[in-house]
């Protein structure tokens, strides 16, 4: 289990990067929250394969992450491109559970992730 933080650390409709740097290699994911529910996606744009943030930081709008890069806007819920160039794509889902008020998910590759 991977530790990301506490359920109250992330407000509803907002967005939290959590990545690892191993060399040039970044290997992130987003934790957004909608309401109770709470889901995580690859930082990966189905459009060019490269992070959502390109290094500035998560952007959303109304419970929408958008991809920095292109605009891309993809929806919390499901992670689907509603708009953009990747329209009818959608983001790579990661695994989260909430035990004992904490945030974590059981994917080894995201192995000493941590806040960005």
């Amino acid at each position: 289990m991977i530790d990301l933080c506490a359920v109250d650390a992330i407000g509803d409709g907002e967005a939290r990067l959590f990545e690892r740097v191993d060399g040039k290699e970044r290997t992130g994911v987003i934790l957004v929250r909608d309401g109770d529910a709470l889901r995580a996606y690859v930082n990966a744009c189905p459009h060019f394969g490269i992070p959502l943030d390109v290094g500035r930081g998560i952007k959303t709008f109304r419970k929408h992450l958008l991809c920095v890069n292109h605009y891309a806007v993809f929806r919390f819920g499901d992670g689907a491109c509603i708009d953009g160039p990747c329209t009818g794509a959608a983001l790579e889902a990661v695994a989260v559970a909430v035990r004992d008020g904490r945030v974590v998910l059981d994917d080894p590759a995201f192995a000493g992730v941590s806040p960005r």
